[in-house]
C-alpha cells in the first residue's frame, strides 16, 4: 500500500525546464570617450600654437621691422611726380597774346617686375599706338629693315658695337637683327613688330629705367594717342603719359628782341644765382633774354 501511495505522488509531481540564464553583456564606452579626448587636446595645442605663430610673425612685421618694411613697399608701389606749373603768357597793353603755353602729352616707362613677354606686349601695343597716330618715338637701334643694313658711319664704330653686344665680327645687319630678337625674347615673326620692339629694348638697355627713375619714349604725342593709350592702361605695363606745357610765340618773330626766348640752364645761369632749389638743372628751361628773362620769376610760377 505504501508503496503505491509513494508512486501516485510521484505521479502527481511536476517537472519544470530549467531556466536558461540571460547573461546582459554592457559594452565599455570608456575607451572611445579617452580617443576623443586626446584628439581634442591635440587639436586645441595645434589651434593655440598657430595662433602664437602668427601674433609673433605679426609683431615682427608690424612693430620690429614695421618702418623697413613700409619703406620697401612705399618704393615699390607708389613713386612722387612733380606737375609742373604751366609758364605764363606775355600780353601786349591790348590783351592780345604775345606768347603763351599749350598744354602737351609726353610719354615715358618705368621699370616693373614684368617678364619678357609682358614686356615686350606691352611695348608693343604702344608702339604701334604712336605709329597709327604718327607720333613719333625713340628709336636709336642701329639695324634697319627692308632691306636690312647697318646705320654706321664707319666700319670702326660698327666692329666696336658688335665687341660691345658680343655680335660675331662677321655677322650680317639681318643675322644680328635676330640675335637681338632671341635676346630680348622675342616671340613675334612679324619684322615690323619686332623692330618696334627693339627700338624700346635696345633704349632701355642703353639708357636704363628704374621704379623712380623713368625712360623718356616720346616727347609729343597727340590726343588720339593720349586717350588711346589711357584706355589701354591695363596691358601696358610700366607705361605713362604725363602732362607738359609747350611756349608758343604767336608773332612769331615779331618783337623777339623784346620778347626774348628760353634755354637750357647753364653754368653761367647758376653763378648768376638764377637757379634755385625750385629748378630741376637736367630737364628744367629758364627765360635767357628779354622780358622772358626780365621776368622769369613771375613768369616761371610754382610746381606741385
Amino acid at each position: 500500500m505504501e508503496a503505491k501511495k509513494i508512486r501516485k505522488k510521484n505521479l502527481n509531481l511536476k517537472v519544470e525546464k530549467p531556466k536558461k540564464n540571460k547573461i546582459k553583456t554592457v559594452k565599455n564606452k570608456k575607451p572611445k570617450v579617452l580617443d576623443f579626448k586626446i584628439r581634442f587636446n591635440i587639436l586645441t595645442m595645434l589651434t593655440y600654437a598657430c595662433g602664437v605663430i602668427i601674433l609673433a610673425r605679426l609683431f615682427t612685421l608690424q612693430i620690429v621691422s614695421g618702418a623697413e618694411y613700409r619703406e620697401t613697399s612705399n618704393t615699390k608701389l607708389s613713386r612722387e611726380t612733380t606737375l609742373s606749373a604751366t609758364r605764363g603768357s606775355i600780353l601786349d597793353r591790348n590783351g592780345t597774346s604775345l606768347v603763351s603755353s599749350e598744354m602737351i602729352f609726353s610719354l615715358e616707362m618705368y621699370k616693373s617686375k614684368a617678364d619678357d613677354e609682358s614686356l615686350n606686349s606691352s611695348i608693343s601695343l604702344m608702339t604701334r599706338i604712336l605709329r597709327d597716330n604718327g607720333d613719333s618715338y625713340v628709336d636709336n637701334f642701329p639695324i634697319s629693315i627692308n632691306p636690312f643694313s647697318y646705320n654706321f658711319d664707319s666700319d670702326e664704330k660698327l666692329s666696336e658695337w658688335k665687341k660691345k653686344y658680343e655680335i660675331p665680327e662677321a655677322a650680317s645687319a639681318e643675322e644680328a637683327f635676330y640675335l637681338f630678337r632671341d635676346k630680348y625674347n622675342i616671340n613675334s615673326e612679324d619684322i615690323d613688330e619686332i623692330r618696334r620692339i627693339l627700338a624700346i629694348r635696345y633704349e632701355i638697355t642703353t639708357k636704363g629705367y628704374s621704379v623712380t627713375r623713368s625712360l623718356e619714349i616720346s616727347k609729343s604725342i597727340c590726343r588720339n594717342s593720349f586717350i588711346q593709350l589711357q584706355e589701354n592702361s591695363n596691358d601696358l605695363t610700366g607705361v605713362n603719359v604725363k602732362t607738359d606745357s609747350n611756349r608758343i610765340y604767336t608773332m612769331g618773330n615779331l618783337a623777339s628782341h623784346v620778347i626774348g626766348y628760353m634755354g637750357r640752364i647753364s653754368k653761367s645761369d647758376i653763378d648768376d644765382g638764377r637757379v634755385d632749389d625750385t629748378y630741376d638743372e637736367s630737364i628744367d628751361k629758364i627765360g635767357k633774354s628779354g622780358i622772358e628773362r626780365t621776368f622769369e620769376k613771375y613768369l616761371k610760377g610754382t610746381d606741385r
